[in-house]
């Protein structure tokens, strides 16, 4: 259910706002509601956030050769390189 919210912000902010919202085809209510999610999620799973080199190498390296994961990685990159 959608309900009103009233924010006193600077003219000029509001103005810039607009235009950026109008030459990205969306609103003034949409971008603040897409912000206050990624505020609110951004909290919430602050501890789960993965960076993309982190994405990238998940699975590389297999458990089992955890002490070696320095020349695993290496070899790696030298075959995903040559």
């Amino acid at each position: 259910m959608d309900t009103k919210l009233t924010l006193k912000l600077n003219k000029s902010i509001i103005e810039k706002a607009k235009t950026y919202a109008q030459k990205n085809n969306t609103s003034l209510s949409q971008i603040v509601e897409k912000y206050f999610i990624a505020l609110i999620t951004e909290k919430e799973n602050e501890t789960l956030k993965l960076t993309p080199l982190v994405k990238e190498l998940s699975g590389i390296i297999k458990p089992e050769n955890i002490e070696n994961y320095k020349d695993d990685y290496a070899k790696y990159l030298m075959k995903k390189y040559k």
